[in-house]
């Protein structure tokens, strides 16, 4: 299961669509050791979970990229948990093992930026657990010596038989020394039972003989490679009490304790009591709470209250408790009938930043990015010298919580609270998705709308702004997006939200002379008013106005921060903003700072806080506090999760128009005026001949200019289609699906497959024709692998029947065929029974061209499709009269909208 070339770059974990684990290389990964890079490629090439079976067994202590890293940590919980098991060596075939849920969550959250990484859903983590659990399966009935054996093989670390353990306990009859201290070593009794702890100094008496030396050398190997780092084991080995039960005191067990990651990594097995955590030891610490009570205002720029308290595992520390922690002294302290490690010093030094800042909050407040930082347990460079992970826990006072429910949990609106306006019903998710966006906007917040292409983005966003348009005083909403799509929102709102008024600032509909002129008077009374990316630095009036919302669709073209661009949309003055886009952003970091630097400017810090934060989680091999930060800002849904995909249909079309060029346009309008000098002078047959062969024109110039004129290459921006081809490409790329790209023309179809190769990174398949029987069913099976082409370009005659493409989840009709049940035929490769995915389809057409007004005439007939262009709307088209022709075929220079930004 490895990607193409698998020896370039370095090799790094991936997750399919499926949750399949898999191997990717990059080019620019960090550097791995040859030799490991090897074993770990090969152990994916026996299968998946092999691999990730690898990680966890074998390469236990190996510097790894943060993505194998991660694949390690839940091989290593695994291994852990099969360790644990009782009577391995008599359960091999049917070895099963519990899932661990909790520890699974926490490392769901911690994923690290990784391809595929918004599929980690515990679901999916639970079925990598049960194809393991198939694998050892596997593994244990091939092995025929004990088990014991195997386990020593993969790596030292997970031997039981013959391994020294270190044990701390308490022993409270002895108030002085209240902690007992035994070294074991594990012996099997060769009866099938477990093996047991035998006292170490057994092993003086078993192994005493000259023959037994090497035994007993390497028994204690782990013990003295411990001594070489850990001064406590050095004095246990030097005065030889390693061999005797101790009697220890608080300070001696504190010692020992804080020492336990030096014997574990040298290979002693410890076992201490269970109310000491290495990584966390209970120790009093201080509690921080912040926005108790709702702030005087909401949004970025609100205040919160703050209040701090010294605690326990979350209670109180009295007055008298505390005076008896300043008089003691440092180390392991009874407290509340518990052990807890006290530092004294460092206590009230982070008690008194905290109760600085706290004085400090008093008179101003905690605003509000720096609150959402110190929640998410996120390094914050404080003036008071606060420093990340000093102990102290920070928490959400009521107010605050609820709002991070809202949030993260937002409750569906009712279905009649959009209200009529609205002319279309929303499915529960995107009912969901309305409430998060009012939560979000009625905060004064920014949030990203991150939901899949087809899960209708649009929709939710078209009932927001008409529940803003509910304020008769709420000022007008700004939405930017790429030029291409200005025209499917214009659509849109006339037809399913016609009461909100807009208005369109871009060089294709304001004149040029007002483009850079102040605020236009005809905004009054406006809701909503669009641009592009491009036009926001041409139109300096747009910085002038307060908007309510201003609305990023196809957000990514802003993640380039250093772009004029990008640049120009951050300036705008808005009182709260939304990004749309269906790119998992929490896949590229960069990316991400960009996008909140626009949403909620400050909260990921500059660039360079940002950078060194995330390389400290790398290290730390969690990203879970920055996923933390971000995570109430993005509502994203897959058409995979459960709570969605029983909620669509098995397919979704939509109709995408897109902009002509302005060579396009050039030659469409020359086509026009040729056709009506033409048609003056024929008749008949040859009248019809003539249409059709105009119509055939018509398309291939809105194909692409080189496709009308035979020659030169179909240049990316030379045309719409091969624009918005690119975009949906992109974001079928990012999200690991596969395309089905559908064309009449034979021609066609080979410029197509090079121009999605240059998108996909990687090379597709062509069906046409001239492509012989005996292969089609090759490619049919290529295409259906889960690693085989993303893509498949087919051209309508050829691949419009009789294929079973059910590994693609999206259908692109590049140009149309102008009958709804031969391009329902072609849709249907890839929506058939077999197909387990929702199918998305795209529907290309040119606007202010007969392609769009073909196909409002298909809709509005499509209940008397049959009758009426059962044959094709060519046929139709030439018994129109010589004027229903031309006005059918002119060109509205408004509404083609030439692809200028």
């Amino acid at each position: 299961m490895i990607d193409d070339n698998p020896s370039s770059g370095t090799p790094c974990l991936a997750v399919r669509p499926s949750g399949l684990p898999y191997l990717v290389d990059e080019a620019n990964g960090a550097s791995l050791d040859l030799a490991v890079a090897t074993r770990v490629r090969e152990s994916f090439a026996t299968s998946p979970f092999h691999g990730l079976f690898h990680l966890g067994a074998v390469e236990v202590d190996t510097t790894l990229p943060a993505s194998l890293a991660f694949g390690r940590s839940f091989g290593k919980l695994f291994v852990a948990s099969l360790c644990a098991q009782s009577d391995l060596d008599g359960q091999r075939e049917a070895f099963v093992s519990p899932f661990p849920e909790a520890e699974a969550r926490d490392l769901a959250l911690s994923v690290p930026p990784m391809p595929g990484g918004e599929y980690l859903r515990i679901e999916v983590l639970r079925s990598w657990w049960r194809e393991l659990e198939t694998v050892v399966r596997s593994l244990l009935v091939r092995h025929k010596g004990p088990v014991q054996e195997l386990l020593r093989s993969w790596n030292p670390v997970w031997s039981l038989v013959g391994r020294v353990w270190f044990h701390l306990a308490e022993n409270k009859r002895h108030p002085s020394a209240p902690f007992a201290f035994m070294a074991t070593y594990t012996k099997s009794v060769g009866d099938g039972t477990q093996p047991r702890h035998v006292p170490l100094a057994r092993a003086l008496e078993e192994y005493a003989g000259q023959r037994e030396r090497d035994r007993l050398l390497a028994l204690l190997a782990p013990v003295h490679r411990a001594s070489e780092t850990s001064e406590v084991a050095r004095r246990l080995v030097d005065s030889g009490e390693v061999f005797h039960p101790l009697a220890w005191s608080p300070p001696e067990a504190l010692a020992f304790l804080h020492e336990i990651p030096q014997f574990e990594a040298a290979g002693v097995l410890v076992r201490v009591p269970d109310w000491w955590n290495t990584k966390r030891p209970p120790r009093p610490s201080v509690k921080v709470t912040l926005g108790s009570r709702a702030p005087s205002r909401v949004g970025v720029g609100a205040m919160l209250d703050f209040a701090v308290e010294a605690t326990i595992d979350g209670e109180p520390i009295t007055d008298e408790e505390w005076r008896s922690i300043v008089r003691g002294t440092d180390g392991l302290v009874l407290l509340k009938g518990k052990w807890v490690e006290v530092e004294r010093e460092k206590l009230e030094a982070v008690l008194a930043q905290w109760r600085r800042l706290e004085q400090r909050a008093e008179h101003e407040g905690v605003g509000f990015l720096e609150a959402l930082r110190l929640l998410a347990g996120k390094g914050v460079e404080l003036s008071d010298g606060v420093e990340d992970d000093d102990g102290s826990e920070v928490t959400a006072g009521p107010w605050l919580a609820e709002v991070f429910d809202c949030l993260r949990s937002p409750a569906p609106i009712r279905r009649d609270a959009v209200g009529k306006a609205l002319k279309a019903s929303l499915r529960p998710y995107q009912h969901v998705g309305v409430q998060w966006l009012r939560t979000v906007t009625s905060l004064g917040l920014g949030g990203c709308l991150a939901d899949d292409m087809g899960l209708g983005k649009t929709m939710q966003v078209l009932a927001l702004l008409l529940d803003i348009k509910r304020d008769p005083d709420a000022a007008p909403n700004l939405l930017v997006a790429p030029a291409s799509l200005l025209g499917n929102w214009k659509a849109e709102i006339e037809r399913f939200a016609p009461s909100l008024a807009f208005r369109i600032a871009h060089a294709s509909a304001v004149p040029a002379e007002r483009i850079e002129d102040a605020v236009p008077s005809d905004l009054l009374g406006v809701n909503l008013v669009m641009t592009t990316y491009g036009s926001v630095h041409r139109m300096p009036w747009l910085m002038s106005i307060p908007w309510n919302v201003v609305v990023l669709d196809e957000a990514q073209a802003i993640k380039n921060p250093g772009a004029k661009q990008t640049r120009a949309v951050k300036a705008l003055p808005a009182r709260s903003r939304l990004c749309l886009t269906g790119t998992p952003i929490e896949n590229r970091l960069s990316d991400l700072w960009s996008l909140f630097d626009f949403l909620l400017p400050g909260l990921l810090g500059s660039t360079k806080a940002f950078a060194e934060q995330t390389k400290r989680m790398e290290r730390k091999g969690s990203y879970a506090p920055l996923r933390r930060l971000v995570g109430p800002y993005i509502l994203r849904r897959l058409k995979t999760d459960p709570t969605v995909i029983d909620d669509l249909p098995d397919k979704t079309e939509m109709t995408v128009r897109c902009p002509l060029t302005r060579e396009q346009a050039v030659l469409y309008q020359n086509a026009v005026d040729e056709l009506a000098a033409r048609l003056e002078e024929a008749d008949g047959m040859a009248r019809r001949g003539l249409i059709l062969a105009f119509l055939m024109r018509f398309k291939q110039i809105c194909n692409h200019p080189a496709h009308w004129l035979g020659h030169g290459e179909w240049k990316r921006d030379g045309s719409g289609k091969l624009l918005e081809l690119a975009q949906i490409g992109e974001q079928i790329r990012d999200r690991q699906e596969k395309l089905l790209v559908f064309t009449q023309f034979r021609e066609a179809t080979r410029p197509l497959e090079q121009h999605l190769a240059n998108v996909f990174g990687r090379n597709g398949l062509v069906l046409h024709g001239q492509v012989a029987v005996g292969k089609r069913k090759g490619l049919v099976d290529a295409f259906q692998h889960e690693d085989g082409p993303p893509f498949f370009v087919l051209s309508l005659k050829a691949g419009g029947t009789g294929l079973n493409l059910t590994a693609a989840s999206h259908v692109v009709h590049f140009d149309r065929w102008w009958n709804p049940a031969v391009e329902n035929q072609a849709t249907d490769r890839a929506f058939r029974i077999g197909q387990k995915k929702n199918v998305l389809v795209h529907k290309l057409v040119c606007r202010g061209t007969i392609e769009e007004r073909i196909d409002q005439l298909i809709e509005s007939k499509r209940a008397l499709a049959h009758e009426v262009i059962a044959d094709g709307a060519e046929k139709l088209l030439t018994e129109m009269s010589n004027d229903e022709i031309l006005r059918l075929v002119s060109l509205d220079l408004k509404r083609a909208g030439m692809n200028g930004d």
